[in-house]
Parts: C-alpha cells; sequence; structure tokens
C-alpha cells in the first residue's frame, strides 16, 4: 500500500485529513510516527512557498511523498496581515491568546467591518513534482472573542453566512467550510488521478 506522509504532529489536523482521504488506498503516516521528524522552518514568502518547504524537507528526510500545509488569516484592512506570520504574529514566542490581543488591538484602527479571510495551501511533493490545493473562506473578524473551539484566531472569525464565530461552531459544522477541508478536498480530488 502506498505512503503518505503529513507533515504535522497535530492530533486533530491528522484526523481530519485522514477522514477526507479515507476512500483512498493510501497509509497516512504523520510525525507522530518519527522521533526525528524535520523542524522546517517557514522562510517562504506564501503559503505555498511555506507548504512546499514541509513537503519537500519531509520527502528529503524520509523518501516518503508528502504533504505539508500553510494556512493563516489574511485581514484586508492590515494588508493582508498577519497572512503568512500568523502563528508568530505577536512574536516569535507568541500564543493564541498574544496573537489575538495584537490583531484586535491593530484592527481597532479602522471602521467595521474588518473583512478577512482564512487561508491554507496544502502541497504534495513525491521526489519530481509538486501538486498544490488552495482554500479559503471569507468573512469578517470581531474584536470581543467568542467561543471556546478551535484555535488560533476562531474567536475572532465569523464566516460570511454566519452569525457564530469559528470558535462557537462544532468541529463537524466548522469542518464542513473550513478552508483547510476544502483544501484537503481539493489536494485529494488531484492526488486520486495518479494515486
Amino acid at each position: 500500500m502506498k505512503k503518505i506522509l503529513i507533515a504535522t504532529r497535530n492530533k486533530g489536523k491528522l484526523n481530519d485529513i485522514k477522514e477526507i482521504f479515507k476512500d483512498l488506498e493510501i497509509e497516512i503516516l504523520s510525525f507522530l510516527d518519527f522521533e526525528d521528524a524535520p523542524d522546517v522552518e517557514e522562510t517562504g514568502k506564501s503559503f505555498e512557498e511555506n507548504a512546499q518547504l514541509k513537503a519537500k524537507a519531509c520527502y528529503d528526510k524520509f523518501k516518503i511523498p508528502s504533504v505539508g500545509d500553510d494556512s493563516g488569516l489574511v485581514v484586508e484592512q492590515l494588508n493582508g496581515e498577519p497572512g503568512i506570520y500568523s502563528a508568530r504574529y505577536a512574536g516569535e514566542n507568541a500564543n493564541d491568546f498574544l496573537n489575538n490581543e495584537k490583531l484586535i488591538k491593530e484592527i481597532q484602527k479602522f471602521p467595521e467591518p474588518h473583512r478577512a479571510k482564512f487561508v491554507c495551501v496544502a502541497s504534495y511533493f513525491d521526489g519530481e513534482k509538486f501538486v498544490n490545493a488552495y482554500g479559503e473562506i471569507k468573512g469578517r473578524v470581531i474584536t470581543e472573542p467568542r467561543g471556546k473551539n478551535g484555535f488560533g484566531y476562531d474567536p475572532l472569525f465569523i464566516p460570511n453566512g454566519y452569525d457564530k464565530t469559528f470558535g462557537e461552531l462544532s468541529h463537524e459544522e466548522k469542518n464542513k467550510i473550513s478552508h483547510r477541508s476544502m483544501t484537503f478536498r481539493k489536494l485529494h480530488k488531484k492526488l486520486e488521478a495518479f494515486l
């Protein structure tokens, strides 16, 4: 059976991807299966570059076709920030709380609505070619966090057509519409052609 390595230690993300890929005849591995998984620095200038960096670093180390992904929040009024720096918006040792605090401070300088989108790019690399998939969900950012579900900027992001934040939606509800699930469904379609 073919193997694919997903460049993550995040069990929640891994389970979501396994669910999307369940009908493919592949064994899905992750960094949780290896003690010496590479720590890839996200030095790319775009989500796509970062996703490809991760996929290639994993393939180079283990010689297993690999998938890397990168995602983040893009806010119109902030010229696309936090963007590729979403995870470290408030500094190298930032956490969700500090990142959210900084975002609220920055967007309060502008009038509502604070239009934004979550973006995700996933990249598959098999030693020869990259296969990329892109997903996004548009919405707006609010200045009062709501909800305990999810992580990152979820309590501040209300997707278009909803009155709840990602932090208030159930895992199942969010998964139906999220940028990541959209991206991996698109990648699934592309991969099933040759796996």
